[in-house]
C-alpha cells in the first residue's frame, strides 16, 4: 500500500525559518539595498521584516494585494481598475 505524506496544516503559509513568503521578500530588498548603499540598511534586514510582521497582523489575510490594488500597482482578476468612475455591468 502506498503511503502520502498529508500536511498537518492545510492553510499555513510557506515559510523559511520563522519568516513568511512576503516577509522574506523585505529581507531581500535591504540586504539588497545594503550591498548597493552600504551600511545604512543593514539595520532595516531585520527592522524591516518585524514593522510589516506588525502591521500584518492587524489587517486581514491578503491586505497587501488590495493596497496595491488601491494605488494601481496590481490588477484583481474580473474587477476594473480602481480608478474607474463608471461601468457597464
Amino acid at each position: 500500500m502506498e503511503q502520502h505524506r498529508f500536511p498537518t496544516y492545510l492553510s499555513s503559509p510557506f515559510q523559511i525559518l520563522w519568516l513568511e513568503a512576503d516577509e522574506l521578500v523585505f529581507v531581500i530588498i535591504f540586504y539588497v539595498l545594503s550591498l548597493m548603499f552600504g551600511r545604512v540598511f543593514i539595520p532595516f534586514i531585520i527592522i524591516g521584516p518585524w514593522i510589516y510582521a506588525s502591521i500584518k497582523k492587524k489587517h486581514p489575510r491578503g491586505f497587501l494585494k488590495h493596497r496595491f490594488y488601491m494605488i494601481g500597482l496590481a490588477r484583481l482578476k474580473g474587477y476594473p481598475i480602481y480608478f474607474e468612475k463608471e461601468f457597464q455591468e
